[in-house]
């Protein structure tokens, strides 16, 4: 860890072993968020897919 940039230099004080374990974790856990988002806004999507055909099911039903 030689080249940090300034605004991590104060990892230096830290195990090398300990920072690559915390950075896993952080990265980890954003995938995480990530895969949930993207499962909500599929369930979002669908619904909504799902409404807009039967309004127009319906509509084309009374017209």
């Amino acid at each position: 860890m030689d080249s940090l940039p300034p605004y991590l230099d104060s990892l230096r004080e830290y195990p090398q072993w300990l920072v690559v374990a915390c950075l896993t974790l952080v990265a980890a856990v954003g995938l995480w968020l990530l895969a949930k988002l993207l499962k909500w806004t599929i369930y979002l999507l669908v619904a909504a897919v799902l409404v807009v055909g039967v309004v127009a099911a319906v509509w084309l039903w009374l017209n």
